[in-house]
């Protein structure tokens, strides 16, 4: 299987009216069309999501989560969507055999449900929601080579037919995104072109580079913290030698946003 990092939108935005009512058209129709993208139906989806930060490591091994509404001020609707994928408690014990043969610490957990880094995206990509899922935390600290080693810990298995999913945003600054400054468009493209040029690096510059992210063009004016690039760490490291390329672009509330696949597919 390959890897990709996707945008997951701003809370449940393929869901609901939006003014203007196209804008977040084009990321909810490539959304639909990833499966294609990848090429083949994966046994499993393993998904880094921007918005589970845990003091260590952690993997949902819940046979049946539910949904964590963890957005606000949103139409009463959204907060009644469904999708009701099962779990992979067998997927979390191999991973998490990974991760301790690498010497990262794990943990194990059973009580989370999936935050809408994860069903709002993947609602979408697979709607039937007949794909096992199991969900990795991000790590507290966001260190981008702990990352990068948890993808390379987990890529074995791509080989068994796991497609490893990093969902976040290519530009993220809350601040920023309504303002209407021309600077949040500027910003952003110079970002995204570096991000561009970064993934399509052979493996040993492309980890390099994204180590020291902070040092590219306009990197804290995109990410003033890292939650939302560092699944893109996560998917880079599980790539190991193959390559990678940006694969969707939109502009997005003044800010561009892509969309990055690695493997045979990119």
């Amino acid at each position: 299987m390959p890897t990709v990092f996707v945008p997951h939108g701003a809370g449940p935005c393929f869901f609901m009216d939006w003014d203007p009512p196209d804008t977040w058209r084009a990321m909810g129709d490539w959304l639909r069309a990833l499966p294609r993208l990848v090429g083949a139906t994966p046994q499993a989806l393993l998904l880094v999501s921007a918005h589970w930060e845990a003091p260590r490591f952690a993997v949902n091994g819940r046979a049946h989560p539910g949904l964590l509404f963890d957005y606000g001020g949103f139409p009463p609707h959204t907060y009644e969507l469904r999708w009701p994928a099962p779990g992979a408690p067998a997927l979390a014990e191999r991973a998490a055999q990974l991760l301790a043969g690498a010497g990262i610490e794990i943990e194990i957990e059973q009580r989370r449900d999936w935050d809408h880094g994860v069903f709002i995206p993947m609602m979408l990509a697979f709607p039937q929601a007949d794909v096992p899922v199991l969900q990795l935390s991000l790590r507290a600290g966001l260190d981008p080579a702990e990352h990068l080693a948890v993808g390379r810990a987990l890529a074995p298995l791509r080989e068994e037919g796991v497609l490893i999913v990093g969902s976040g945003m290519s530009y993220h600054n809350l601040r920023a995104f309504f303002s209407g400054s021309p600077a949040v468009l500027a910003a952003s493209r110079s970002f995204d072109d570096w991000l561009a040029e970064t993934v399509a690096c052979p493996a040993p510059e492309r980890e390099a580079r994204l180590q020291r992210w902070q040092e590219a063009p306009a990197a804290l004016a995109s990410h003033p913290r890292a939650e939302h690039l560092l699944p893109l760490h996560v998917v880079a490291g599980a790539a190991g030698g193959d390559p990678g390329a940006k694969v969707f672009e939109d502009v997005v509330l003044g800010s561009v946003q892509s969309a990055c696949l690695f493997g045979a597919a990119a």
